[in-house]
């Protein structure tokens, strides 16, 4: 017990509480992914958003940005700069949208296709680096239950 005029002086730090919550876990297990993926993306100059938007419009030639919005929970504003962003970087183009005369549909340039290829070769190492402490099945079982969260 300490007297009035001692201040308390934590040796070490109890998380105990913290590690029973979903969210810090998550939180704590992205902030160390994010870090690396920060330092490794810089040379393609993508941001973690970025790369999620690009990677879908690679796998999904003719995206709109509507869908970018829903798919990834991003603010149409927030969307409208990003795709800006790539077309002046001649990473995609927009091209009229065959159903909606509003839309346009987002593909990959040439220069943004040999872009991904290369950022997404360099998601999959750091990937399997960071996940090096799981088996295959665990990290298979850690995105399902991670999915069960926010699907």
């Amino acid at each position: 017990m300490t007297s009035a005029t001692e201040k308390p002086f934590v040796e070490k730090v109890n998380t105990r509480y913290l590690e029973t919550l979903v969210g810090y876990n998550a939180r704590r297990a992205a902030l160390a992914v994010i870090s690396l993926f920060l330092e490794e993306m810089a040379v393609y100059a993508l941001r973690p958003v970025d790369f999620s938007a690009l990677s879908l419009i690679t796998h999904n030639p003719g995206i709109t940005s509507r869908q970018l919005c829903s798919t990834l929970g991003i603010q149409a504003p927030n969307i409208v700069a990003m795709v800006n962003g790539f077309e002046k970087r001649g990473l995609i183009e927009r091209h009229a949208h065959p159903r909606d005369g509003r839309a346009f549909g987002l593909m990959l340039t040439a220069e943004g296709e040999a872009l991904m290829l290369q950022a997404e070769k360099t998601a999959s190492s750091l990937e399997a680096r960071v996940a090096t402490k799981l088996t295959a099945p665990e990290r298979r079982d850690m995105i399902r239950l991670l999915k069960k969260i926010y699907k």
